[in-house]
């Protein structure tokens, strides 16, 4: 379910306003979180550390009330619960994207999401779909194969986009601790580096129960 934003009062309608005239109204920051406990605990339930970080990032994004926020016809909404539009590969190095819904507890979301991964690998081309395009969703991507430090996307700026973006990149040892880069890209009429900073304590949160 969505809820209208009564701009008129809404405290970020200025920055909503000046933020939206922007060709490229996105900001992105990146920064490394701690895996280590999170890593574990996937391997002692044997299952993907991909889905059981992307279940906890998803969840902390849904506490961030600014992450629930979407443009739709010039107004903004609010939702109550936004899922994963992700990007799967396959072993020809190609990928797709994908619609996985958020659910109550990790067991649930990775049923569904080892669906669309078979859905994905039985497919060809980008799997465009009505699903894939909901505007409820936080786009994600992971990039195993680099520690990055900072990361662009690529967009059609004249197509009307206001979805978060969070990649994931490499895994890397540093001390006793493994870390993983996290890039965050948010609409500034909707969320600044304050929000931003709320998500990864919320994720960092996550991943070390």
């Amino acid at each position: 379910m969505k809820h209208l934003i009564d701009l008129e009062t809404w405290p970020r309608r200025e920055h909503f306003a000046f933020f939206s005239s922007f060709e490229e109204p996105f900001f992105g920051l990146t920064a490394n979180v701690d895996c280590t406990a999170a890593q574990a605990a996937a391997k002692r339930l044997g299952g993907s550390f991909f889905l059981y970080y992307l279940y906890h990032a998803l969840e902390a994004a849904n506490e961030v009330e600014a992450f629930r926020y979407r443009i739709e016809n010039g107004q903004v909404y609010r939702y109550d619960r936004i899922h994963a539009s992700a990007t799967l590969g396959r072993p020809d190095h190609t990928f797709a994207f994908s619609f996985i819904e958020q659910h109550d507890t990790l067991a649930g979301f990775i049923v569904a999401a080892e669906a669309e991964i078979a859905a994905v690998q039985a497919s060809t081309g980008l799997r465009l779909s009505d699903a894939t395009a909901r505007p409820d969703v936080v786009h994600c991507s992971a990039l195993p194969w680099v520690r990055f430090t900072g990361l662009s996307h690529a967009r059609s700026f004249s197509h009307p986009d206001s979805c978060p973006k969070i990649s994931f990149g490499q895994v890397f040892q540093e001390r006793d601790t493994l870390q993983m880069p996290v890039s965050v890209n948010l609409h500034h009429g909707l969320g600044d580096g304050y929000h931003a900073g709320l998500f990864l304590a919320a994720f960092q949160r996550r991943l070390s129960l």
